[in-house]
């Protein structure tokens, strides 16, 4: 899974690893993406880490924002 890679520098703590992996699901659900090997995956992950790191701290209203700031929504 592209988040955990991203995640693996220490830098979050469990609870921030859980709130991302939960907002990187629900980002690649509303998106329909299934296979993790997609190239979309990664930059899903990055805008997922990027959205939470403005102080964004709920799952759903991440993986919208992150959606939204790829340009697919």
């Amino acid at each position: 899974m592209p988040i955990n890679r991203l995640l693996k520098d220490g830098q979050h703590t469990p609870e921030q690893v859980e709130l991302l992996n939960n907002a990187f699901k629900l980002a690649l659900s509303s998106m329909g993406v299934v296979d993790r090997n997609d190239p979309l995956c990664e930059m899903v992950a990055r805008k997922v880490i990027e959205v939470c790191a403005t102080g964004v701290s709920e799952p759903r209203d991440i993986a919208e924002k992150a959606v939204m700031r790829i340009g697919l929504r």
